[in-house]
């Protein structure tokens, strides 16, 4: 019945795939609150970057993204994050693209947890002598997380459909090998159905869990 799988690394495509995701995820997670921060931060010219950065990279096809770390970092800059082969620096770059288009939207959904965090709370922080950054992590941060998990969780599945946009500059995962199989092969339907589930696999457990969690943690206000 999957005789069309015979000489194709699936489950190699797919741990590619799961590689991009995960390195994706902490990476963008970082970025993206470093972002929020910036983006409510006192200081104007972080406020400005952040808003900045958000407005521009949200407005980019993902696509485009990779496309430009591939030709303008790896090929005219020669910028291939400590990798010398090809399929290396390929992977980083995806990385590097999706963390960097990813972390937007986490820092759209940090923003919003913070707003939901009364603002008496940071007042009383300061007026005891806490510096933004201290009310920010010790206080208001943890809050905004828990108030979150649904959106990031929207955005952690977000990211892993679109690390099949990799494939774009030869990364070899689940996507790049389901084009490989389908011009190859004359099942197209089984093909995209073994991928689709796949996917799915990935996916609606990450929803599941952290749905679970969400409601585990949540703020009782």
């Amino acid at each position: 019945m999957f005789d069309f799988l015979d000489g194709y690394d699936l489950l190699g495509a797919f741990w590619v795939t799961v590689q991009l995701t995960v390195y994706s995820a902490l990476g963008s997670l970082i970025w993206g609150t470093l972002l929020a921060g910036m983006k409510v931060s006192p200081v104007p010219l972080m406020r400005g970057f952040a808003t900045g950065y958000v407005n521009v990279v949200r407005n980019i096809p993902l696509t485009v993204i990779i496309v430009f770390s591939s030709l303008g970092l790896s090929s005219t800059l020669s910028i291939n994050l400590g990798a010398t082969d090809v399929a290396d620096i390929n992977f980083r770059l995806s990385v590097l693209s999706l963390i960097a288009y990813t972390a937007a939207f986490v820092c759209e959904a940090l923003r919003s947890g913070i707003n939901t965090v009364p603002v008496g709370q940071a007042e009383a922080a300061r007026a005891l002598g806490l510096s933004f950054t201290q009310v920010l992590r010790l206080i208001v941060l943890p809050q905004a997380f828990r108030s979150v998990v649904n959106p990031l969780s929207n955005v952690l599945i977000a990211l892993t459909k679109n690390t099949t946009v990799a494939s774009a500059i030869g990364v070899a995962e689940a996507a790049a090998l389901m084009k490989t199989m389908t011009e190859a092969e004359a099942q197209l339907i089984p093909i995209v159905a073994v991928f689709a589930f796949g996917f799915i696999v990935l996916t609606l457990p990450t929803g599941l869990i952290l749905g679970w969690v969400s409601k585990k943690v949540a703020v009782k206000r």
